[in-house]
């Protein structure tokens, strides 16, 4: 946008903000009388910026999640003293946010890998192996595939992503074999031979292992062996995998272990399995699996894995930390049990701080580190910039379904965001609560009329009496949501007369395996200003 549209979409509307006639009866005037209801009991957390929940209880223990929100996947390296971890991002642009941390519990976001959008992003690989950084990617495109990027330096820059023509599998793990031979292991037991220099594949995928299966009669989305996580100590080779299905019913997902002396087999399995399965629906964590085993700083191992929140599949699969011991037989077991209570702390390793703002001025727009568009066309990022400490977003689509949104990933039960937005003429903008294209809700306005956004549908349409400019509230208060809007800058308030409820905003409802996210889009024509965007946990 020139700066001659910046100061024309500056430019405060002259319309007035009494409420009168018909817009009166559309929109409540005042807050409504607060509603009871039971809340389960949840931990004395700690806080952080915008009052975000933070693992560490500053006592020399933490409780998870280690980071909370949609973080599943995770994909650890431990390099030297520093630890990266990753996730699935799927159709969040730009993705693969690297995290980086030095204790284990204290994680703080740096740059995105992946810019160019290749597919909806699964389970990855994070590896270095000679100096340099490696991520195989696995992707749901047309035609899945799995691909590779690679780095000098952990910030990048990430090459251009290549193509490896594994169209029939998910969830590569990069790993190498006593002979120096460099191998993916990939969903079902499968595996394939890597090139020297990691960016090809040598010969056919084979299959290697059958893993463990749970008894019949136990309650599972369905078998589905993925996530293959290896790791090498104490002279064995250890292959833990998730089975039981991702989602569905919350003691479905598992995790379970086998071993070898040698990359290429014979592989046995625990005699524990599973060493990590919700055993009953009353449990903190849910559908827990997709581990990893990482050394900490003392020398203590522990896992890192994902999990839905008692209640909350709304909030994605997030990021758990569990201790483990190695036992006199070899294998390991998890010592946090089912992660509701405190858990002490790593020993060693510098606490960095943990998270970031997910209030914005627009000083400056940082694009995959906090915000993400979602399913982006190739140049969407050039719909985005700052001017004047405001966004300015250029309109897409028609609706959020069509608009690629800026999205954001909230990790708390209960939070408010608010922004002041203002539209040029033929503009539709506003904030929404998004799952994905055909489900999310919130509010939006054109310079006549708001546009209620709820099931993923456009539906009611009050008269809007503020014109092109006002600030929008939306607060998400456990699964119950409630808007407000202002036409002075948000020195007074009036409800909107449209209450939601979006507790089956989630997986188990519309599949994708992802979160329920704040956000704002801009549509129609011409493009829209966000100012003073601010979030606050509840």
């Amino acid at each position: 946008m020139t700066d001659s549209g910046s100061a024309m979409i500056n430019r405060r509307d002259a319309f007035g903000v009494a409420l009168a006639g018909t817009a009166a009866t559309l929109i409540g005037a005042g807050e409504a009388a607060a509603h009871t209801v039971s809340k389960p009991a949840v931990p004395d957390w700690r806080r952080g910026h915008d009052n975000q929940r933070i693992a560490d209880l500053g006592d020399g223990h933490f409780i998870n999640p280690v980071i909370a929100g949609d973080h599943p996947d995770p994909a650890i390296l431990k390099d030297g003293s520093d630890y990266y971890m990753t996730f699935s991002t799927f159709d969040s642009y730009p993705g693969l946010t690297i995290w980086h941390s030095r204790d284990l519990v204290n994680w703080q976001p740096r740059g995105a890998a992946l810019t160019h959008n290749i597919g909806s992003v699964w389970a990855v690989s994070l590896e270095k192996h000679k100096g340099r950084y490696f991520l195989y990617i696995p992707t749901k495109a047309d035609p899945n595939s799995v691909w590779v990027i690679w780095a000098d330096h952990i910030d990048g820059p990430w090459s251009e992503p290549i193509d490896l023509g594994l169209h029939h599998h998910i969830d590569p793990c990069h790993v190498v074999g006593e002979d120096g031979s460099r191998w993916l292991f990939l969903s079902g037991g499968d595996r394939i031979r890597l090139s020297e220099d990691g960016l090809s594949t040598i010969g056919a995928v084979e299959h290697v292992y059958d893993p463990w299966h749970y008894p019949p009669d136990w309650d599972v989305e369905g078998f589905s062996p993925e996530g293959p996580k290896l790791v090498r100590h104490g002279g064995w080779f250890y292959l833990i995998t998730a089975v039981g299905g991702t989602a569905g019913p919350p003691t479905g997902h598992m995790v379970i272990a086998a071993r070898s002396r040698s990359i290429h087999g014979p592989w046995e399995d625990c005699p524990h399995n599973p060493l990590v399965r919700t055993v009953d629906n009353a449990e903190k964590w849910w559908s827990r699996g997709h581990a990893s085993l990482v050394e900490a700083p003392d020398g203590s191992w522990w896992s890192v894995y994902h999990g839905y929140e008692n209640g909350f599949w709304t909030l994605g699969r997030q990021a758990l930390l569990d201790p483990i011991e190695w036992t006199a037989d070899g294998w390991f077991r998890m010592k946090g049990g089912d992660l509701s209570a405190p858990i002490a702390k790593p020993r060693g390793g510098q606490a960095l701080g943990h998270g970031q703002a997910l209030s914005d001025d627009f000083g400056t727009l940082v694009l995959g580190g906090k915000w993400n568009f979602f399913r982006p066309a190739a140049d969407e990022a050039a719909r985005a910039g700052v001017s004047h400490k405001a966004l300015v977003l250029k309109a897409a689509g028609t609706a959020p379904s069509d608009s690629s949104p800026l999205l954001l990933i909230a990790g708390d039960p209960a939070y408010q965001f608010e922004c002041d937005i203002e539209i040029m003429p033929g503009g539709t903008a506003g904030l929404v609560l998004f799952y994905d294209e055909k489900l999310y809700c919130g509010l939006g306005f054109d310079e006549a009329r708001f546009v209620t956004h709820q099931y993923g549908i456009e539906r009611g349409r009050p008269i809007n009496p503020y014109g092109r400019r006002m600030r929008i509230r939306i607060a998400n208060k456990r699964h119950v949501v409630a808007i407000h809007v202002s036409g002075d800058g948000g020195r007074t308030w009036t409800r909107f007369d449209r209450g939601m409820e979006v507790s089956g905003y989630h997986h188990n409802v519309r599949g994708g395996f992802l979160m329920l996210r704040p956000g704002l889009y801009a549509a129609g024509k011409g493009a829209a200003r966000f100012s003073n965007f601010v979030y606050r946990a509840l």
